[in-house]
């Protein structure tokens, strides 16, 4: 049967149903609204029980993730704080080099930066080195094209009178990068331990040499392999160092002296396919192919990727 919607009854029905529809909306609003509110509540309630000597307090436990959260959570209420906004980049920094993933350590690098340019922008005057050490520091790790700030900000680091025992080595990877080796290998120089020390000693020898080979002043680079094949106690800087000094001896024509590194190298290091690639040079530029086809099979044996084996064999 249908109902006539003119009928009392219908209207009646009609006028409930739209009173609970009503209802409905009114206690789902009054929900939402609480919920709200509540959230509102909690977040100043964190944002006030929070002070500056907290944070400090979990740095110095090296709580780096706990700061990193609160200060993303005091930031969201006080998004203008200089000191929130220079806790939370430092904090950034800490986070991004403990990642693996090269993917979320830019992510962190990319907040530090953020938050201390920002900071940076609201007190113009700023001459606290610590934000510019980590400031250079954070766009070196973004990669070469960014060099050129992060020597930017090393240099004023410095020029504050801010000192870190790393602040130099990093000032020299940075010129390196952007190729100013002359620049590089002065800040290097300055990194060095005086007393011979500091264990990071060895990675500087490398570094070193490697800007006096792109200067051109291969003795000098020489020099600075030799010392860390002599004083690292790391085997696979050692055989870097070997590796490199015997490229030098193969490029001037010091074959025997050249060969000598690399079969070094694989006697101390088993599986080590740039060592049976370099000693494959050695043969062929003694013009014993069948010797140095061996040596190329051999690293693409140890490493299937290996570029420079597989051309020469044309694979």
């Amino acid at each position: 049967m249908i109902r006539n919607p003119s009928q009392p009854g219908y209207l009646i029905r009609r006028s409930r149903r739209r009173a609970k529809y009503r209802i409905t909306l009114i206690a789902l609003l009054i929900a939402f609204s609480i919920l709200f509110i509540s959230v509102k509540l909690f977040n100043l309630r964190v944002g006030s029980g929070i002070d500056e000597n907290s944070f400090i307090q979990l740095w110095e436990a090296e709580a780096f993730d706990e700061v990193y959260s609160l200060s993303s959570i005091e930031l969201s209420q006080n998004p203008l704080d200089f000191f929130l906004l220079t806790i939370h980049g430092f904090s950034s920094y800490q986070m991004a080099i403990a990642q693996i993933s090269n993917f979320y350590m830019l992510q962190f690098m990319d907040n530090c930066i953020y938050s201390l340019r920002k900071a940076l922008l609201l007190n113009e005057g700023y001459s606290d080195g610590r934000v510019f050490y980590v400031l250079g520091k954070a766009y070196y790790y973004k990669g070469s094209g960014y060099g050129d700030l992060a020597i930017k900000y090393l240099e004023k680091a410095l020029n504050t009178g801010f000192d870190a025992s790393d602040i130099y080595e990093y000032l020299g990877l940075a010129y390196a990068s952007v190729r100013d080796f002359q620049s590089s290998v002065e800040a290097f120089t300055l990194a060095l331990d005086p007393f011979g020390t500091d264990s990071s000693s060895d990675a500087l020898f490398l570094a070193i040499a490697d800007s006096f080979i792109a200067l051109g002043e291969e003795e000098e680079a020489k020099a600075y392999l030799i010392r860390c094949m002599d004083t690292s106690r790391d085997s696979n800087m050692v055989f870097t160092a070997r590796l490199n000094l015997g490229d030098l001896y193969l490029r001037n024509g010091d074959v025997d002296a050249a060969e000598e590194q690399f079969i070094k190298v694989i006697e101390e290091s088993t599986g080590n396919a740039d060592a049976h690639f370099r000693l494959g040079e050695v043969h062929n530029a003694r013009g014993e192919l069948v010797r140095s086809r061996a040596e190329w099979r051999r690293a693409i044996q140890i490493d299937p990727s290996h570029g420079m084996a597989r051309a020469p064999l044309n694979l």
